[in-house]
């Protein structure tokens, strides 16, 4: 298989794995996106705009359905009193790691016939591409703060 249709192929499996993870949350895609990348801190919208990749009337949208559903609150950013930081509530938080914790092991299964080596150096090469690439802090390590 070539290394475009084997990649191709991969993004297919997880946003499908991740896509059945949001719908078993009663979330968007986008909303389960939006939930991992605040869960490591609170965001400003244009921070959190380039995060997600997302045009401003489409954020803005995303987090007014988001604080409707009691996920998300603004907040007054303290070093900036005209800008406002996104935060997750006590409930997105909740359902944030509840909805991370169900995708991870959704995706983890995904390559279950790989050996425990064979796993290592698919995590080591993976991981190098998304450094290397710079792809956005969408799904966060917990302890990790902000990385892919």
């Amino acid at each position: 298989m070539a290394m475009a249709t084997a990649l191709v192929r991969t993004a297919f499996l997880v946003n499908a794995a991740y896509a059945e993870s949001a719908r078993q949350h009663e979330l968007t895609p986008q909303q389960g996106q939006l939930l991992c990348a605040l869960m490591a801190r609170p965001y400003g919208m244009g921070e959190l705009g380039a995060v997600l990749r997302l045009a401003k009337s489409s954020l803005t949208g995303l987090v007014d359905r988001s604080e409707r559903n009691g996920l998300v609150r603004r907040e007054q950013d303290a070093d900036d009193l005209r800008a406002v930081r996104v935060a997750l509530t006590p409930q997105g938080t909740a359902l944030a790691e509840e909805f991370y914790g169900g995708t991870c092991r959704r995706i983890e299964r995904l390559p279950s016939t790989l050996g425990a080596a064979e796993r290592a150096t698919l995590v080591a090469l993976l991981g190098r591409v998304v450094r290397d690439n710079e792809a956005p802090a969408r799904f966060t390590e917990p302890n990790e703060g902000c990385s892919s």
